[in-house]
C-alpha cells in the first residue's frame, strides 16, 4: 500500500486526507496479522515528493530541505525503490516504512 507520512505524524495535510491514510497503515497491520504468511502486507508512507503535482510548492520543498536530514524531498525513485525492496524480500510483513528523508526526526 501507499499511503504517506500524513497518516503517521498528526501534521501538513487535511484532517479527512490524514484519516484516510491512517487507517491504510491500520487495514495494513490488520492485514498482515489476517493473511501471514502467505500474503505479506505492507505500507510505503512517503513524505514530500517531487512530482509534476508538487513542482511548484518551492516554498515547501524548500522547508523540507532545510528541514530534513537528508537535505531534500523524495523523488518517485526514492519510492519505487522501497517498494521493489518490499516486493522481494519474503519475510517483511505488517510494516509501515516512512520515507521522508528523516524529517519525522525533526
Amino acid at each position: 500500500m501507499i499511503t504517506s507520512l500524513a497518516g503517521v505524524r498528526p501534521t501538513g495535510s487535511s484532517v479527512p486526507y490524514a484519516s484516510s491514510k491512517a487507517a491504510l497503515n491500520h487495514l495494513t497491520h490488520l492485514l498482515a496479522n489476517a493473511l501471514g504468511p502467505d500474503v505479506r502486507v505492507n505500507a510505503i508512507a512517503p513524505g514530500l515528493v517531487a512530482t509534476p503535482w508538487t513542482e511548484d510548492w518551492d516554498d515547501i520543498h524548500a522547508a523540507v530541505g532545510a528541514m530534513a536530514p537528508m537535505k531534500r524531498s523524495a523523488t518517485p525513485a526514492d519510492i519505487v525503490e522501497l517498494a521493489l525492496v518490499l516486493a522481494t524480500n519474503t519475510y517483511v510483513t505488517g510494516e509501515v516504512i516512512v520515507v521522508d528523508g528523516g524529517l519525522n526526526l525533526r
